[in-house]
Order: structure tokens, then C-alpha cells, then sequence
């Protein structure tokens, strides 16, 4: 038995597989998976948009955002290190080691969970309390406690649901990573509107049933995941008999994962900034940004999912020595994820009133929203380089480089840029900060992979194709 398993591992097809043919076949799962997740959001909202509250709902849900995403930034960079190693154990054939990473990968998602349950309970009211000061939206601000209490108090599911993809993606079974997503997204989809406004004799929840929504969706997902890494994952055998937490495994799942939690993290911080700024003009402004960011996910969702699938790719053959296999996998990866960016620019250019149009727009966010999507949507010309750099750095463990850039990107440019355009310019202005910010980001992440390729990537053999 061990000796078939061994031999399963020696013929992975991040190894041997044409290199193209690859990509497609691990990216392309989970690109369709990821546009079933931002669509998912962007009907979620539309649904938001609908209920009676209208506007106040949608910028409730959107104030939620930054909580919501530091959820989801936790659960996203733990599984960076967990999938960034266990693709390179397999790499080295070192099934014991692929074991263990498996097991405290699993043992830090339920420590992460209890700690958004405690947050959950005591973070959500002041966080929100923090945004909304005008005593004429708190109806905005209890129905943002409402929501984001139940998305993280419930997050078990969505903790679950990275742990049991991760696994998948690390070995290439990422089609059925992709079926975990698309279960998730399309029960979440089904439910919101039965839970929002209260169909098939349902009591009507508003965004208590968004909320409820989600986390079902996500549970969903887990329980997939379970069953297909049961059935289908041989490359990894996961077990929690005698377990006991392994602090070198959890230092390095940490070493690479960290970096993306606080990368992401930082993003949290970002909106949380932009929207203190924006509510000082008007809180459509704010609901604005916040479709902004349900309509990029569009377009930036699949670039996510190229780079959740060449992850283990360069991280796999890293670890096998083959360095022509890598360097072809990140031309491949930056040409797909050019042609989608170019589309959301194209998108964001030509069809705003459009895009807007979905969500109930009053004037005033039509006004302010076609200004912003123009201006904002110039940053995708530069920001596909940006996000496969980032993904080229974890993959080879140097995470660390993917921090600096984002730190640098929203901290250092983004928001100064933002409040002296706000004062300076007014409204109209503060958009221009997104562009300006990805020029900055364009220059350090060229400066990183070139020092990447001199220091790591040109020392590695050269291999074969």
C-alpha cells in the first residue's frame, strides 16, 4: 500500500504534465470557481439592495467589509502556508512531512475560529459604532451588527471550507476544490432570497437572512470538502490520533502564511480608512466603494483563482529542482491574468451606468459612482503584474516580499494619498489615490521579482519542460 502511494506521488502531474496544459487544467477549476464566488457577492448585494432599507442596507452590509475581510484574510493566508508546503513536500516525496503539515494546518483553523467567535461577541458593536457617528444612521449601524455578528460567529464553516480546499489545491485536485466553491456560492445564492425576504412561508430576516445565507453556504462547502479529500485525496493522509501541535511545522506554515494574513489584513485596514474618509462627504460615497469592490471581484476574483492554482505548481517544482517548468508557469500566468484585467478595464471604462444599474442606484450614486469606477479602473492596467509577483514570492517562501509591497501600496501611498486628495481636491479627487498607489506597487514588486530570480530562481537547475 505504501508502496502505491509512493508511486502515486512520484507521477503528480505538477511534475511531468505539459506546462500549459497544466496551468489550464489547475487554474482553470478554480478560475470558475472564484467567478461563481464573485458573482455570488455581487447578487448578494443585489439582493441587499432590494430589501426596503435599500441604500442604508447595501452601506451597512459594505461598512461590514473590513471585519469581514480580515476573516477571510486569516483563513485565505493560513492556507498559503499550509498549501505552499504541502506542495513542496510532495515535491520532495517526503509523505510523512506532507502528514504533519496537514494535521497542524487543520489545528490552527480551529484556533482561528475561536478567536473570530470571541471578536465576534466583543468587536462588532465599537467597530461599527466607530464608522456611523450621525445620530440619523443608526439604522445603518444596527443592521451592520446584525449581519457581520452572525458571519463571525459562525465563521466555523468558512474555516472549515479553506482547510478542505487547501488540501485539494496542494495536491491539484483542484476541480474539486472547485466544486466545494460552487456548492457553497450556489446554496448561498438560493437562500438569500428565501431568508431576505422571507419566501416559502419564511419569516422575512433582511440582512440577518444575508448573513444566515452565507454561512450555510459555507458549511456546505466544508462538508464537500470532507467528502471529496476522503474519497479522493490519497496523496495525503491526514490524522489527529496522538496529535500533539508541532511548533517547527507551525513556525513555518506561519513563516509563509503570516505575510499574506497581514498583506490582506492591511487591505482590511485600507477600506476601514477609505470609508472614514468617504462618510465624511456623504454615506453614499461609502456605499459606492462598497460596490466598487463586489464589482471588481468580478474581474479579480479569476486572477485569484490563476494564482491559487500556479501556486503549487512553482512551489511543487521548487521543490523538485526544475526551474524551466517555473519560469514558464509565470509567463503563462501573466498573460492570462493581462487579458482578464484589460477586460474589467475596458468594463469599468466604457459601461459604468451599467454596472451600477444593478444595484438600485439612486442619482447621487450614479453621479458618484461612473466619476469613480473610470478613475479607479485604470489601476487594472498595472495590477495584474502586481498580483502574479505576489503569488511567485509565496510560493517560493518569501511571503515577506508580498507584505512590504502592500504595506507599502495601502498604508504608505493609498491613504495618505486619499486625505490629501480628499482636502485638497474633494470627492472627485480621492479615486485618483487607487491609481497612483499601483504605479508604486508596479515599481517595488519589479524590483522584488528581479532580485527573486538573481538570488533564488537562477540557482535552481535548470530542468525540463
Amino acid at each position: 500500500m505504501e508502496k502505491q502511494e509512493n508511486q502515486m506521488i512520484t507521477e503528480n502531474k505538477m511534475g511531468v504534465m505539459p506546462v500549459g496544459k497544466l496551468v489550464f487544467n489547475m487554474s482553470f477549476p478554480m478560475m470558475v470557481s472564484m467567478l461563481v464566488q464573485a458573482l455570488y457577492n455581487i447578487v448578494d448585494s443585489i439582493f441587499v439592495a432590494n430589501m426596503e432599507a435599500g441604500e442604508d442596507a447595501l452601506t451597512a452590509v459594505s461598512l461590514a467589509f473590513p471585519l469581514q475581510s480580515l476573516l477571510i484574510a486569516v483563513g485565505a493566508g493560513t492556507g498559503v502556508g499550509v498549501n505552499a508546503l504541502l506542495s513542496r513536500a510532495l515535491g520532495e516525496k517526503d509523505k510523512k512531512r506532507a502528514g504533519k503539515v496537514a494535521a497542524n494546518g487543520g489545528f490552527l483553523y480551529l484556533l482561528s475560529y475561536v478567536l473570530f467567535l470571541i471578536l465576534g461577541f466583543v468587536a462588532v458593536k465599537p467597530f461599527y459604532a466607530s464608522q456611523v457617528t450621525d445620530p440619523a444612521q443608526q439604522n445603518i449601524s444596527t443592521m451592520g451588527v446584525t449581519y457581520l455578528t452572525i458571519v463571525m460567529t459562525m465563521s466555523f464553516g468558512l474555516m472549515g471550507q479553506f482547510y478542505f480546499e487547501r488540501l485539494l489545491t496542494s495536491t491539484g485536485k483542484t476541480v474539486f476544490s472547485m466544486l466545494c466553491q460552487l456548492i457553497g456560492a450556489i446554496t448561498n445564492i438560493i437562500l438569500d432570497p428565501i431568508l431576505i425576504f422571507g419566501w416559502l412561508g419564511l419569516p422575512a430576516m433582511g440582512v440577518a437572512g444575508a448573513a444566515i445565507a452565507t454561512v450555510i453556504g459555507q458549511c456546505a462547502a466544508a462538508v464537500i470538502g470532507i467528502i471529496c479529500n476522503h474519497k479522493f485525496n490519497q496523496e495525503i493522509r491526514v490524522s489527529f490520533k496522538g496529535f500533539r501541535p508541532d511548533g517547527k511545522t507551525i513556525g513555518s506554515i506561519y513563516m509563509i502564511g503570516v505575510p499574506s494574513i497581514i498583506m490582506q489584513s492591511i487591505g482590511s485596514i485600507m477600506v476601514y480608512c477609505m470609508n472614514r474618509i468617504l462618510i465624511g462627504f456623504t454615506s453614499t460615497a461609502t456605499t459606492v466603494f462598497g460596490v466598487y469592490f463586489k464589482l471588481q471581484s468580478f474581474f479579480f476574483m479569476p486572477v485569484f483563482g490563476l494564482n491559487n492554482g500556479i501556486t503549487p505548481i512553482i512551489a511543487y517544482n521548487y521543490g523538485a529542482g526544475n526551474r524551466k517548468r517555473m519560469i514558464k508557469t509565470i509567463k503563462v500566468s501573466m498573460s492570462v491574468a493581462f487579458g482578464l484585467l484589460m477586460f474589467g478595464f475596458l468594463g469599468f471604462e466604457l459601461l459604468p451606468q451599467v454596472l451600477l444599474g444593478f444595484f438600485e442606484p439612486s442619482e447621487e450614486m450614479l453621479e458618484i459612482g461612473c466619476t469613480a469606477l473610470r478613475i479607479i479602473g485604470i489601476h487594472f492596467l498595472v495590477a495584474w503584474f502586481c498580483i502574479v509577483a505576489g503569488t511567485v514570492f509565496q510560493a517560493l517562501g518569501k511571503a515577506v516580499y508580498s507584505m512590504i509591497v502592500s504595506v507599502m501600496r495601502q498604508l504608505g501611498v493609498l491613504i495618505p494619498a486619499a486625505i490629501i486628495l480628499a482636502r485638497v481636491g474633494g470627492l472627485k479627487a480621492v479615486w485618483w489615490a487607487f491609481p497612483i498607489a499601483e504605479i508604486m506597487s508596479l515599481i517595488v514588486s519589479t524590483i522584488c521579482l528581479v532580485y527573486i530570480y538573481r538570488t533564488i530562481i537562477k540557482n535552481i537547475p535548470e530542468g525540463t519542460e
